[in-house]
């Protein structure tokens, strides 16, 4: 005989733990986003980048981070990645363009976005992750702590990987604007108020050591700049005089008041509109 009370209690019990999700089919996708609250990997069946060949001025990080890639897709030991520096200089796209590179030849390589602050939840996620006979590219973009942030314990889970160690299958690259995770103030704020200065923030610092890859990625020059909006121009077939081109580019970057892979880019978007050039 029902009783309602107690079909509300397990009703309630049903709502506080409920049943685990079934594992993802992660042959659906070749990416997945990482969301919480419930636990669910989201597929994505069509990411947004660029091809690898579009990123200029990079080339040695660019190389680097395939080679590294490509050892991963084909059942080797591989490193992760720390890609740091400056703003708009491509890192989070050299990740999403690797990753498109060489799912031709790998289709089990799956590229899996984690967000900075669901970190705490990292855990659970290689869980899913370490059972699945797939590997995958565990992507944070722009990754960085406050002094307040216990985040960065969560991702020692990654790194490091505790007891268990980090699953064979999963190789982490994250993308930030700062070397060392955290700001620069923050650093010599601890440091300044602590009794042993080289303790106070070795765990927090040491943090990017753990990282076996460290790409760096700095300012371009203006001829790089350019160099980035016509190989644009040659890829999509936007016929602009030169001499037009570099004038209208120099006073482009000129009210932006900065030079990056991101205004080089936004230029183009700009440019090919007005020629009527559709960007795929």
């Amino acid at each position: 005989m029902d009783d309602p009370t107690l079909n509300r209690i397990a009703e309630a019990l049903e709502r506080m733990a409920p049943a685990p999700r079934a594992a993802p089919d992660f042959a659906s996708a070749p990416a997945f986003v990482w969301q919480v609250d419930p636990d669910r990997l989201a597929p994505v069946e069509q990411v947004s980048r660029v091809d690898l060949d579009l990123l200029v001025g990079i080339n040695r990080s660019r190389d680097t981070l395939l080679d590294n890639t490509r050892r991963f897709a084909t059942g080797f030991k591989a490193n992760n990645a720390l890609l740091w520096g400056a703003r708009g200089m491509g890192k989070s796209s050299l990740v999403k363009a690797v990753h498109g590179t060489l799912q031709a030849d790998h289709p089990d390589l799956k590229l899996v976005e984690l967000q900075r602050e669901d970190m705490g939840s990292v855990a659970r996620l290689l869980n899913h992750l370490r059972a699945a006979p797939y590997r995958f590219i565990l992507f944070c973009d722009d990754l960085s702590f406050s002094h307040d942030d216990q985040h960065y314990k969560s991702l020692k889970a990654v790194l490091d990987g505790g007891i268990e160690g980090r699953p064979e299958n999963v190789v982490f690259y994250a993308t930030s604007n700062r070397r060392h995770l955290m700001p620069r103030d923050m650093i010599e704020n601890e440091r300044s108020s602590a009794i042993n200065p080289s303790e106070a923030v070795e765990e927090k610092v040491s943090l990017s050591d753990r990282f076996g890859l460290w790409l760096g990625f700095h300012p371009c020059d203006q001829d790089e700049y350019l160099a980035m909006i016509d190989r644009y121009c040659a890829a999509y077939g936007v016929a602009v005089a030169p001499e037009t081109l570099r004038a209208e580019a120099i006073e482009w970057q000129a009210t932006r008041g900065a030079r990056s892979g991101r205004v080089a880019w936004q230029f183009f978007v700009d440019l090919a509109g007005r020629n009527g050039v559709h960007i795929a």
